[in-house]
């Protein structure tokens, strides 16, 4: 019987053990034993499944992963130490020298970082298309592209990039599509509806949802897990057990979660526009926004995160941080406690002026990671806070 998303989120988890706990125990252990010299021989072959070393698997980190696959409709996948864990295997393990990246302009700064620091050195180039031109991309394709990359929306410009459309491209060149889907996490949108090949999670922002540990996870293609595997086997990026129990733990109640998160976050939304000390407001569910019809297409709700641009730049920008009472100042997202961040002078400070701009981040760009306080204390204080702008 096909169950629910809060079903599966709630009743996929391991088998009890003899001693019949509801909850699911911790297995804090490094290693597992072996009846004989046979069974780890075959073990160690992989003609069993079953665990060997918790840098391979761990029973808390595969229910987390059977719970994610579940959620994102996926085949398999593979749980890091960290998101940007997850972001680097997923092109290590894949791309060789000489290889060809396409990407979305508007990605997370330790993203873009890893392809023009790093894998440029490695003969890997990439080309960027803009987040709202994706019409742009079938003229970038080159013979030795391997890889279309974008998240959506955008961090932080909100940007709604039409997956099914890079999907039939995708598919056409036969190329592989990597979707983040951090922001919108699997309850609001599944990008293998779509054409992806793979999901990428930094689980540290909604999957976990307080504040409490990293974690990083990769979804999709069962012969392209299975290719990253020993990369990631090799590299010693697994995720630890307590921190996959806590995520797994988590994801029980990411639907009651999301729901009052997007409900709170299209009020402050509807809140802000009109404003006079403010620019413009956006929002993946606001009627304005430009990709309004494809979020509707292809997102639940409209997420978490609201942006805004206060007029006065950089010192407006600050000064509103500083006029905030309740909200927290913090570089992360996903919290149940609503973050405030301006990102010209924190999470995207190392770009150029130039490089924000293509980006849709501006000086006075401002930052909402809506959380779940009632909502009229939020509104409350970025109010006050913009009054005395």
């Amino acid at each position: 019987m096909k169950k629910h998303f809060e079903t599966e989120a709630i009743r996929t988890q391991l088998d009890q053990s003899q001693f019949s706990e509801h909850s699911v125990p911790l297995y804090l252990t490094s290693s597992f034993v072996f009846e004989d010299a046979e069974e780890m021989r075959a073990s160690f072959a992989d003609e069993l499944d079953r665990n060997i070393y918790t840098r391979f698997t761990n029973p808390n980190n595969q229910e987390l992963i059977d719970k994610m696959c579940v959620l994102e409709q996926s085949d398999d996948g593979l749980a890091f130490s960290s998101g940007m864990a997850a972001v680097f295997a997923s092109f290590a393990a894949l791309l060789k020298s000489g290889d060809h990246i396409i990407s979305a302009r508007a990605i997370f700064g330790s993203t873009h970082a890893l392809f023009t620091k790093y894998f440029t050195r490695w003969n890997i180039p990439t080309t960027y298309f803009d987040s709202d031109k994706p019409q742009e991309i079938e003229k970038l394709i080159q013979p030795n592209t391997k890889m279309i990359y974008i998240e959506t929306p955008t961090n932080p410009g909100l940007d709604i990039i039409d997956m099914e459309y890079l999907g039939k491209i995708a598919k056409k060149h036969n190329i592989i599509l990597v979707v983040d889907n951090c922001f919108a996490t699997p309850y609001l949108q599944q990008p293998v509806k779509f054409g992806a090949d793979l999901i990428i999670h930094s689980a540290t922002k909604l999957i976990d949802g307080q504040g409490r540990v990293l974690g990083g996870i990769i979804v999709g293609r069962k012969d392209l897990i299975d290719e990253i595997r020993p990369f990631f086997r090799n590299t010693g990026s697994a995720l630890s057990p307590f921190n996959a129990w806590v995520l797994s733990k988590s994801l029980e109640t990411l639907a009651v979660r999301l729901d009052r998160h997007c409900e709170n976050a299209l009020s402050i939304a509807q809140s802000l526009e009109g404003n006079i000390k403010i620019n413009w407001v956006k929002y993946p569910f606001l009627e304005s926004h430009p990709q309004y019809e494809i979020a509707k297409k292809q997102m639940l709700k409209g997420g978490n995160i609201v942006t805004f641009e206060i007029k006065g730049g950089i010192k407006a920008g600050q000064a509103f941080l500083n006029q905030i009472k309740m909200c927290s100042l913090s570089a992360n997202l996903g919290d149940t406690r609503t973050i405030v961040t301006h990102p010209t002078t924190s999470t995207h400070s190392k770009l150029s002026p130039d490089e924000r701009e293509r980006v849709g981040i501006s000086d006075g760009l401002i930052r909402l990671s809506i959380g779940l306080e009632n909502i009229q204390d939020i509104k409350e204080d970025i109010e006050q806070a913009l009054a005395k702008i």
